[in-house]
């Protein structure tokens, strides 16, 4: 089974820049898509970012213009480079990923998230 983990989560003060990674924790063969998703105390989850395997990328509109998803295809890791945070960006912060394993199973994992507080 594919395990994913997170880092790069913190305290962070408003107008400051935060990288979260997500990285599998065995050999896959590929990532297929991506998600950021994020979850604020007493609110839903909700989509942060999106890559598909063609570098297509979505994001909310909440975020447009500050965070930006990527990936490196060699090392098989998601990033989120969150830039001019918010205090509303505080949240945890889980990655989702689609993907195939070196036995061509496709498969699907959820990271266990990463606190990013925004404050002064």
């Amino acid at each position: 089974q594919v395990y994913l983990e997170e880092s790069g989560g913190g305290l962070v003060q408003p107008g400051g820049s935060l990288r979260l990674s997500c990285a599998p924790s065995m050999i896959i063969a590929s990532i297929d898509s991506a998600e950021w998703h994020r979850q604020a105390p007493g609110k839903e989850s909700e989509l942060v970012a999106g890559i598909t395997s063609d570098g297509s990328t979505n994001y909310a509109d909440s975020v447009k213009g500050r965070f930006m998803i990527s990936r490196d295809s060699a090392e098989n890791t998601v990033y989120l480079q969150m830039n001019s945070l918010k205090p509303d960006d505080t949240a945890v912060y889980s990655c989702h990923v689609l993907g195939k394993t070196t036995r061509h199973y496709d498969f699907s994992a959820w990271g266990e998230g990463t606190q990013v507080t925004v404050s002064s």
